[in-house]
C-alpha cells in the first residue's frame, strides 16, 4: 500500500467493488521453496468476509495453501504519468494505478464448496458477457466436469486485513490532476482517466 494517505479510499465499500468487478487476483504466499504467486479468478463473499479461487493440482502454491497466510491483490487500471503534462515546474514522471490487497488464512474447500465456487464464477462471468442461454455445467456429461474439477483444488481466504491505493493524481491541484486525466486518455487508458475524474476529489482532504 503507498504510503501517502490521500492514496487511500475514503469509501469502505469501494475496495471490495473493485474486486468484485475485476474479480482476478494474484496470490501471493511463502513456500519451502521461497514466496510463490498464482493468478486466478476469484469470488468475493456478499460480506466481503472472503475470498474464495481454484488452482491447478500442479499449480506451485496448491500444496501449502491450506492452513498457510496468504496475500491476495486485485490489480486495477494503471498508467505511466509524464511529467511533461504538468503546468508546474520541477515536476518527474510516476505512475498512476489501483491496487487492493487482501490478507489472511487461506482454508481448502471441500467437493461441494469448489462446485458451489465454480456454478458462482460461471454465472457472474456469462452475465457480464450476455450469451443467451449462459453456459454452465449441465451442458457437460457429469464424467468430463468430474474429470475437469479433479485437476484443480479450491480454496477460501478469511479476510483479516484490507489495503488499498487508489493513487489518482489527488496529491495535485484540480487542474493539474485534469491535465494529467487528459495525457492519460490521450495515451490509451480511458478507464483510468474516468477514474480520476471521478475518484480523484476524495483524497483531497484526507
Amino acid at each position: 500500500m503507498h504510503p501517502n494517505p490521500k492514496f487511500r479510499s475514503q469509501h469502505d465499500d469501494l475496495a471490495a467493488l473493485f474486486v468484485r468487478e475485476i474479480a482476478f487476483a494474484g496470490i501471493f504466499a511463502d513456500t519451502p521453496d521461497g514466496p510463490r504467486v498464482a493468478h486466478a479468478p476469484v469470488v468475493l463473499s456478499a460480506d466481503a468476509a472472503t475470498l474464495q479461487f481454484h488452482l491447478s493440482r500442479g499449480n506451485g502454491l496448491t500444496k501449502h495453501l491450506d492452513g498457510a497466510t496468504a496475500l491476495a491483490v486485485v490489480q486495477g487500471p494503471d498508467a505511466y504519468v509524464s511529467a511533461n503534462w504538468y503546468a508546474a515546474a520541477d515536476q518527474v514522471p510516476t505512475w498512476n494505478y489501483i491496487a487492493i490487497e487482501m490478507e489472511g488464512p487461506v482454508r481448502k474447500l471441500d467437493d461441494a464448496e469448489l462446485i458451489a465456487q465454480l456454478d458462482t464464477l460461471s454465472a457472474e462471468h456469462e452475465a457480464r458477457v450476455g450469451i443467451d442461454p449462459p453456459w454452465t455445467r449441465a451442458k457437460m456429461t457429469p464424467a468430463r466436469f468430474s474429470q475437469m474439477t479433479g485437476a484443480i483444488t479450491g480454496f477460501e481466504l478469511r479476510i483479516t486485513a484490507w489495503r488499498s491505493t487508489l493513487k489518482l493524481s489527488q496529491d495535485k491541484a484540480p487542474g493539474e490532476r485534469e491535465r494529467v486525466a487528459a495525457g492519460i486518455e490521450a495515451s490509451g487508458h480511458g478507464a483510468l482517466a474516468h477514474l480520476m475524474r471521478q475518484l480523484g476529489e476524495e483524497g483531497k482532504s484526507a
